[in-house]
């Protein structure tokens, strides 16, 4: 008995404390037609096994059977809208819990087992939502056997579930369902700016030798030119005491994706009696894990923390743009350069040695066009992070509504020369100077473009 702590509007009953099995009509799970015979496998009847399953709505099997199959092994045709939760193979963290929606008809195998619900007491959309939520911390508390852990359909029968009424179950679900469906087309909108990023980046650099990249902004059209990273950039140091009263640290993350901070309490992991205080804009490096490309540039964000010598940091000389180079080092020969400059073994046998990093030649053009390209590129980024951040709204207006007041802002990105327009979901404080325009022979190679209001 009890009540959650929000509720849709109209709904004051407590829930009532029931066991599964007495809210169930039927619980059915598959079986496997023998492998040994070919006519049994590559028909036209879906075959859904556990590890297929994916806490969402799964629309397809990757196998399919024939009838003479189905027969074989008494598999029943289980409908689509029926909830499924995996019973075998518990003991991993990754498969506890697991469960899904059939999005399709489909037949079974043994480790899946299909629920079927009491109509007038609970709803598979509401079973699935719950499961979600407590499937791991059952499959933990209920499941049975040492070298494999799972379920069987008495220890299903038992597990406990708290219930609303019917119309409370749908709304919930209802809800919960709109959030995963908003979540799925932030991530998409979000891989599909990924992947627009990575495109860019080998669009937008030079390749293979060449000193003009294949796109470019327009009025741009002098070769880049190339020197040594060494003659770009000029050692800095601003030593420090370390403190003994604790200090945040700087560490920076492999395959060139940024810093981070930690928190080194008194006491603990003092590094050496000479630290060094990080300061924003510098290209700094990991000596240790250099061959893994353990670099970034640093921002206002990162200002203040502290390294020790293991982290050395350059300024970058008059016409270098710092935010440019954020993205110049995300270059994968770059990366093969610092592999061949950390002789060793592996791990922290590995020091970079930086006389040789310094002699990397690098292409680069005028200070305008470094700052054209590291504008758009930060763009993309901020795209990236407001999909990431995943709005949510509030239960009381569950419906995630695809049409907005006029003066909201929308986004549009094109690209290529199909101009293809993919429209991002609604980004209110994405910035309103963002219009940008790179073309290659004359031809619009791709945009963003800000629009107000509905289409």
């Amino acid at each position: 008995m009890g009540k959650p702590e929000i509720r849709f509007k109209g709904y004051t009953d407590e829930w009532e404390q029931r066991k599964l099995g007495d809210v169930l009509d039927d619980m059915y799970n598959g079986q496997t037609p023998s492998r040994n015979k070919s006519e049994y496998w590559n028909g036209n009847i879906k075959w859904l096994s556990s590890g297929e399953l994916n806490r969402g709505t799964v629309y397809d099997s990757m196998e399919m059977i024939t009838e003479d199959g189905q027969k074989s092994a008494n598999l029943r045709i289980v409908p689509k809208g029926t909830f499924i939760m995996a019973i075998t193979g518990l003991e991993a963290a990754g498969t506890r819990g697991n469960c899904a929606l059939l999005g399709f008809d489909t037949t079974l195998n043994q480790s899946c087992m299909a629920l079927f619900p009491k109509k007038d007491l609970l709803t598979s959309d509401f079973l699935f939502q719950w499961y979600r939520k407590v499937g791991e911390e059952y499959g933990i508390n209920y499941t049975q056997g040492t070298k494999q852990q799972s379920y069987n359909a008495e220890l299903i029968k038992i597990l406990p579930i708290s219930l609303p009424s019917v119309a409370e179950q749908r709304k919930i679900a209802s809800y919960l369902s709109n959030l995963d469906h908003l979540i799925t087309l932030h991530q998409r909108k979000c891989d599909e700016v990924k992947s627009l990023k990575k495109y860019m980046l080998q669009k937008m650099f030079p390749q293979n030798e060449q000193k003009v990249p294949e796109i470019r902004f327009e009025g741009f059209t002098e070769a880049w030119e190339q020197r040594k990273f060494g003659d770009l950039v000029e050692k800095y140091e601003d030593p420090v005491v370390t403190p003994t009263e604790g200090y945040t640290r700087l560490g920076i993350r492999s395959h060139a994706k940024g810093t981070f901070h930690s928190y080194v309490e008194k006491g603990k992991e003092l590094e050496t009696a000479k630290m060094f205080r990080v300061a924003s804009d510098k290209f700094i490096v990991n000596i240790t894990f250099g061959w893994e490309h353990a670099v970034a540039i640093t921002d206002e964000n990162d200002a203040g923390k502290l390294v020790s010598h293991r982290f050395p940091q350059y300024s970058f000389n008059a016409g270098m743009i710092p935010k440019f180079f954020r993205y110049l080092i995300l270059d994968k020969k770059f990366k093969h350069h610092l592999e061949l400059s950390s002789p060793g073994g592996a791990g922290r046998n590995r020091v970079l040695k930086l006389s040789d990093m310094l002699e990397y030649k690098m292409n680069f053009p005028c200070e305008e066009e470094q700052r054209k390209i590291a504008a758009y590129f930060d763009d993309l980024d901020h795209l990236i992070t407001l999909h990431q951040r995943k709005p949510i709204p509030h239960p009381d207006h569950p419906t995630i509504h695809t049409k907005h007041k006029g003066e909201e802002k929308y986004v549009r990105i094109r690209v290529n020369d199909r101009e293809k327009t993919n429209r991002t979901a609604n980004l209110r404080r994405f910035p309103v100077d963002i219009p940008r325009r790179f073309k290659d022979g004359g031809g619009s190679v791709g945009e963003f473009q800000i629009y107000s209001g509905a289409e």
